[in-house]
């Protein structure tokens, strides 16, 4: 398996990238997302997953591990191939498919090419079911460095959240503590991510 490659980047196109690592060019299937962090010529890591078939063996490859965490994820679910998450994680970042799913907003999903209502309601319930032991009031007492989450804000949300992203309760509310739980759930989510790397 590749975890990862680093290299220079030689050619970027609609849906994939090429890094040239050790004189050979790996073509690298990436999101938008991914893609917009990415500079002709540079030096660039992408975290990536090997998808073997019958017929074909490629390469996906993240700028972050928290959107190969959510990549695995959605390919885990029935229904869902590399292609539809990869089209699902063009369209939104890993915190809005974690802010969806808990909140059971399957329409915002369907927005990404490919996923119908059907399809986005079966993300939602089976994204829910990984997180069942976590629920919005799941952070209560959970102690932290002599200080304890306490069940109001929006802290809660976020933890059951992140979650859905792969991240324990134990990792995050470290980082959770020391913010203002009166942020919203996506500022939250975005300054943990930020200060976990």
């Amino acid at each position: 398996m590749i975890y990862s490659v680093k290299g220079t980047l030689i050619h970027i196109e609609s849906g994939f990238a090429v890094v040239e690592c050790g004189g050979i060019g790996y073509k690298v299937n990436t999101t938008l997302t991914t893609q917009r962090q990415l500079k002709l010529n540079s030096v660039v890591t992408l975290f990536t997953y090997m998808n073997v078939r019958e017929d074909a063996v490629e390469l996906f490859g993240f700028y972050s591990k928290g959107e190969l965490s959510t990549f695995k994820m959605l390919i885990s679910i029935s229904g869902v191939g590399p292609k539809v998450a990869l089209a699902i994680l063009s369209e939104l970042s890993s915190e809005q498919i974690a802010l969806s799913v808990s909140a059971g907003d399957y329409k915002t999903l369907t927005r990404a090419s490919g996923v119908g209502p059907k399809l986005a309601q079966r993300i939602v319930l089976e994204l829910k079911d990984k997180i069942k032991g976590i629920s919005t009031d799941g952070a209560e007492g959970i102690v932290t460095k002599g200080s304890v989450i306490a069940d109001t804000g929006n802290i809660p949300k976020a933890v059951a959240a992140l979650a859905v992203l792969g991240y324990s309760a134990a990792d995050v509310t470290p980082v959770l503590s020391k913010l203002d739980p009166s942020l919203s759930v996506e500022q939250l989510i975005s300054a943990t991510l930020k200060q976990m790397g």
